[in-house]
């Protein structure tokens, strides 16, 4: 078989290259290391897509946007836009066997910058990402305490302070910084340490730890679902969780946050899933990998929110029987009811009743408002799910010990996995450019980007490092994925050249890819990521940006917030995040066409046209 390489902005080369593709082609393929297995792989592509956000950031939106009303505008998502850019990137990975700065470039010189941009957003992801694995280990070496240390704290909400002071030691503001917290300088540096051990080698050996990190959640997530089913009022969960509120399709915002979450679950642009796929051998089904990982992904999401809902109509029944009783100790003492007569059951009519013989009365009481729908609502967002509503669930379980170790464990192989795909994002493009002097050992590399990771990210330790985790997940992790992945699609199927891009699609899997690959490719993806970026920034420049800051004068009532406005300066670097990776795609194309107009300039007065080859690298 005859084999192009991709020349989109050379093509009187493609002649020179068409004797030496196939030698070139075997001596890459024998060069590049790989997988044992394609189990190996397929685990080592899941473990990188489905994280830490399939555990607490989709339930979070399930329970904002009416339950089983978000999963149309998500599963709409995944058809037509995280699958289509899910094989796309797999199959150029797999074709083209380089990081993601390589892919981009042989793509087109001009479109170097989408893979530089892809390995600063995997850098920078990874900064955080690692910190939350810190706050893991942080909880696991606390759980082999017996009693668990956030179930008995100096305030009634035990596992809000716990978290809140004795985790985070978090300052009211961000212009508040505090001090480095050595407890978590402590965890991040051993969260660093077990990341650059699982990948001292690279792909060789995540691939041996990915085997435990991709599949001990599932077992973990299963023995909670069972426990979870048997808890008092899980019923109550699961029905707020599949009932529909079909009303909440009105709100476009509902189909942004599906678009997003199916784009990030998916970990699309980041360069890990292209660096995976590299190692692959080129006559590999690409297409059936992608609907198995973007498949899995999804199917973890709703099952881990099973057990999650279930958690979360339990608790929802605690705190609305807790408030009932309150109220009717209360109401006992106020007009003398003989203990035991009034009961959970028989509340509601005994209100009633009291509302219509002494209204004043019961209103002078200031009764707490006691609703099963409202308990329910008020669900924790974020780390709040995992740090805070987990840690109080698991402290009504049985072996609250073992329960808590296990919880946290899944946690920490979720996150692991992922991270395998974060620092795979940086380290291949830098490795395929060679910018790396031969004579420095991989594992070295390796761990000086660990070393350079982990100082930077010790801003997460100090008072205010929360706020700044929650600035960092919030723009990096949102804008310039779009912009990557919307460049990456029109530099595949408009540079590239979507005919080529068949061929070599039906050059590794035997057949030529379907419509449907052929609409969304060309037409549907494209746009549903230029819609979605659109409103996006439509949806946040109507609002200023504010931030849940902790007050210290509502220690009582944990986890009361203040809702404050970012600083200016603040502000200013929340927009440098999001401009920061992106900028690189312009920078490196002026520069590419700056050498090019130099060139030609050169030309055009018969001087050496080598004497400016610097401009020909491998951006």
């Amino acid at each position: 078989t005859k084999i192009t390489l991709p020349m989109a902005f050379n093509p009187q080369l493609e002649q020179m290259f068409d004797m030496e593709a196939e030698s070139d082609e075997q001596k890459e393929i024998t060069q590049r290391p790989k997988g044992d297995n394609k189990i190996q792989y397929l685990l080592t592509c899941i473990g990188f897509a489905v994280g830490l956000g399939n555990v607490w950031r989709f339930p979070y939106l399930c329970q904002t946007y009416g339950g089983g009303a978000f999963l149309i505008p998500y599963v709409i998502a995944l058809v037509f836009e995280g699958l289509p850019l899910l094989h796309m990137e797999l199959a150029i990975g797999q074709r083209l066997r380089m990081g993601s700065v390589g892919v981009w470039s042989s793509i087109s010189p001009y479109q170097g910058g989408v893979g530089v941009a892809s390995m600063l957003v995997s850098f920078l992801v990874g900064l955080f990402y690692n910190m939350i694995l810190a706050w893991i280990l942080w909880y696991f070496f606390h759980s082999f305490q017996s009693p668990l240390p956030w179930r008995d704290c100096p305030i009634n909400i035990s596992v809000n302070y716990f978290w809140y002071r004795e985790t985070l030691n978090i300052t009211p503001n961000t212009e508040t910084s505090g001090s480095l917290q050595w407890w978590l300088v402590l965890c991040l540096a051993s969260a660093w340490c077990i990341v650059y051990i699982c990948f001292i080698r690279g792909i060789e050996t995540v691939g041996k730890a990915i085997y435990a990190t991709a599949t001990f959640p599932y077992l973990v997530l299963t023995i909670f679902l069972i426990t979870a089913l048997t808890l008092p009022g899980a019923s109550d969960g699961l029905i707020y969780l599949f009932t529909p509120n079909v009303k909440t399709l009105k709100n476009p915002k509902v189909w942004l946050d599906a678009a997003t979450q199916i784009f990030f679950s998916l970990s699309l642009a980041f360069g890990g899933l292209i660096a995976f796929s590299s190692y692959n051998p080129q006559k590999n089904n690409c297409e059936r990998d992608a609907l198995i990982v973007g498949c899995v992904n999804s199917f973890t999401s709703i099952y881990a929110s099973i057990p999650i809902f279930a958690i979360l109509g339990f608790k929802a029944n605690e705190n609305n029987n807790n408030c009932q009783n309150w109220n009717i100790l209360t109401l006992t003492n106020a007009f003398n009811i003989g203990v035991g007569n009034i009961t959970l059951e028989n509340y509601g009519e005994w209100l009633n009743y009291l509302n219509k013989t002494d209204p004043s009365e019961v209103e002078s009481l200031n009764l707490k408002a006691c609703n099963l729908q409202t308990f329910l609502e008020e669900v924790a967002s974020g780390t709040g799910l995992a740090f805070i509503l987990f840690t109080e669930a698991v402290i009504e379980m049985p072996a609250s010990q073992v329960w808590a170790v296990l919880f946290f464990v899944t946690l920490f192989c979720l996150g692991l996995s992922s991270m395998f795909g974060n620092l795979e994002g940086v380290l291949t493009p830098l490795l395929d450019l060679h910018i790396v002097p031969p004579w420095i050992p991989k594992e070295a590399f390796t761990g000086l980007i660990c070393l350079i990771s982990f100082a930077v990210a010790l801003i997460f330790t100090l008072g205010s490092g929360n706020y700044w985790l929650e600035i960092f997940n919030s723009y990096v992790g949102s804008v310039p994925l779009l912009i990557i992945a919307f460049f990456e699609i029109i530099a595949v199927a408009y540079v590239y050249g979507i005919n080529r891009f068949n061929d070599d699609i039906e050059w590794m899997t035997g057949r030529r890819p379907n419509i449907y690959w052929q609409a969304t490719w060309r037409f549907i993806s494209p746009f549903m990521l230029l819609v979605v970026f659109v409103a996006y920034v439509v949806i946040e420049a109507e609002k200023q940006p504010t931030y849940n800051a902790w007050n210290p004068d509502y220690v009582s009532s944990l986890p009361l917030a203040d809702v404050l406005h970012y600083p200016e300066w603040v502000f200013a670097i929340c927009v440098l995040l999001s401009i920061l990776p992106v900028v690189a795609i312009p920078l490196v194309a002026f520069y590419k066409f700056m050498c090019l107009l130099k060139n030609y300039t050169m030309n055009r007065h018969n001087q050496n046209p080598y004497a400016n080859e610097y401009c020909h690298g491998e951006l």
